[in-house]
């Protein structure tokens, strides 16, 4: 009986999968938010005491040991840049809860008429509120549900939409492994830029993570965008990433990932060069962990990524 829970959400996982269409707006939900999770490229899902599994399954926030925070910076394409900030707690009687904020601005550009007449300068902006909590079943199984408010502008223009994200995570202390899934952002807009509603990107993912016996390494496998139609069953699974994590010592981290589907959408012509590959690691100073991760999108180039957690 206390597999139930875990069963009855990895067939929901599975019927949504089969349903699902391809999506469309907000696609910066799709990127990695901590410099942890982009430095082994997303395989995230079924890590661990990390107050950013918020962000990719709320079910594994009940391995926090401890109230902790943690806020970064994302250094993207053309200048673009990024951010977040997000805290989780446990709570007497109720679970953990936690919350959090992404955003991603675009930068400065110059608005024309139709004869290319200047008119001045407009930005751009996304944006994420989340809100979750997470309980556990008994010493193995937990599950957690945020709920998201999402807001994005194109100068004078906006949009906004409502989100929902649950998950899963099971643990099998015996064999050091833990297995995640996840539901994100399953909702609906409430306005749209052009009176046309569009698909928010929805996204299935499954993840395991295993730390071999006297070994100083966390690996992880996961499996991505289990949501989009697919024309034949075998493509499901070259969406995956591999990561690990490698603990050094007590306070120093290394890590290093791997992204098949971010491979091949960014091949240019016959070479994808580094596309795909992620390097990262972390510096654990007394309550404070310093994190940096570096994703390589080949030819087209690189993004950075620097992240700042705490205990509180």
């Amino acid at each position: 009986m206390k597999l139930v829970p875990a069963t009855l959400f990895l067939l929901s996982v599975s019927a949504v999968a089969v349903l699902a269409q391809d999506r469309g707006t907000y696609n910066f939900l799709r990127n990695d938010i901590s410099a942890r999770a982009a430095g082994v490229n997303g395989s995230f899902v079924s890590m661990t005491d990390d107050p950013n599994t918020l962000f990719y399954n709320p079910g594994a926030l009940t391995t926090l040991r401890q109230s902790r925070g943690s806020a970064g910076f994302l250094k993207h394409l053309l200048d673009v840049n990024g951010g977040y900030v997000s805290y989780a707690r446990p709570v007497e009687g109720l679970g953990t809860v936690g919350g959090g904020i992404i955003y991603l601005d675009y930068g400065s550009f110059t608005q024309t008429d139709e004869s290319m007449n200047i008119l001045g300068n407009f930005g751009a902006r996304d944006l994420a509120l989340v809100v979750g909590a997470a309980r556990s079943f008994d010493d193995l199984t937990s599950v957690g549900v945020n709920v998201k408010f999402l807001y994005s502008s194109i100068a004078e223009f906006s949009s906004a939409a409502f989100a929902v994200d649950a998950g899963v995570l099971y643990r099998i202390p015996s064999e050091n492994i833990t297995i995640g899934a996840s539901i994100l952002s399953a909702g609906t807009q409430l306005k749209s830029y052009n009176g046309i509603r569009e698909s928010l990107p929805l996204d299935v993912k499954i993840g395991i993570t295993k730390r071999p016996e006297h070994l100083p390494v966390l690996l992880n496998l996961n499996l991505h965008r289990l949501a989009d139609r697919r024309e034949k069953f075998l493509d499901y699974l070259s969406t995956f990433s591999f990561g690990a994590e490698f603990l050094m010592s007590e306070s120093v981290r290394l890590r290093a990932g791997y992204n098949n589907q971010q491979r091949k959408d960014l091949k240019l012509g016959t070479s994808a060069g580094l596309a795909g590959i992620s390097l990262g690691g972390g510096i654990l100073i007394g309550e404070y962990i310093l994190d940096y991760s570096f994703n390589s999108y080949g030819k087209i180039g690189s993004l950075h990524r620097i992240s700042l957690g705490m205990g509180l």
